[in-house]
């Protein structure tokens, strides 16, 4: 099931790629959806599911939080060291062809964590069915996102189109791949807990700090706001039915 899961995001991703050749300026509104879905994943489900399954305190704080701060830290210190940000493509302005390399780089960046998306899916359901398919949910829906940006970047910094379709089908199929090793490798329980609050923090700041800043960069809408508030009720809404 997670591998089945995957290949549906693997589409997720090559449609978000096509969608960036063609959108043109509803975007705004697809991304404030998938935004909404990621905190209902990370807030009603993941989150708690990492509590539960946590049995350790250091500090006066449950070793899932701080998994869950390290996990927001980690893709926040990746996209600092290569020194560009997903969101707001309008702030970098024209490049000449000698940026090639950033735009493969940042491309690079969105194809490992589309790896460990595909991870994600295969440790969630080692936790549980409902927590597997929750995941796979909030990553299919930022896969989508994802496919966007990697065409979107690369082409960006001056790359053909060509490469970037080429690093869209990588980026496309990291996730199966994830999710292969994810449903191969058994994990611990108590580790599930771990890389789960890992993991929704790592959702957290593709949200917050990549999505819904892009989204609202041009078109700061209360459609766009309706869409993400959409998203989060929807994921409520599965929350509650698998419990």
């Amino acid at each position: 099931m997670a591998i089945l899961l995957a290949l549906v995001s693997m589409c997720s991703t090559l449609l978000g790629g096509l969608v960036a050749v063609r959108v043109g300026d509803r975007r705004h509104l697809v991304l404030g959806l998938a935004a909404g879905i990621m905190l209902g994943v990370v807030f009603f489900d993941l989150l708690p599911e990492a509590l539960a399954e946590s049995e350790h305190v250091i500090l006066g704080v449950p070793d899932a939080l701080l998994a869950t701060v390290f996990g927001f830290l980690t893709i926040h210190v990746i996209e600092r060291a290569v020194a560009i940000h997903t969101g707001h493509e309008q702030e970098f302005g024209s490049h000449s062809h000698g940026f090639q390399s950033v735009g493969v780089l940042a491309a690079a960046g969105l194809i490992f964590h589309s790896m460990l998306d595909g991870l994600g899916i295969g440790i969630g359901f080692q936790a549980g069915a409902s927590v597997g398919v929750a995941v796979a949910i909030a990553v299919i829906s930022h896969d989508f996102a994802d496919g966007f940006n990697t065409f979107t970047i690369t082409t960006l910094y001056g790359n053909a189109h060509r490469r970037a379709l080429i690093l869209l089908g990588l980026d496309a199929a990291a996730p199966v791949i994830g999710a292969v090793i994810g449903t191969l490798i058994r994990v611990p329980a108590e580790t599930v807990g771990l890389y789960l609050g890992y993991f929704a923090g790592f959702l957290l700041y593709l949200a917050t700090a990549d999505i819904l800043p892009e989204a609202h960069a041009k078109h700061p809408s209360r459609l766009t706001l309706a869409c993400t508030l959409v998203g989060a009720t929807f994921m409520l809404g599965v929350a509650a039915l698998s419990h």
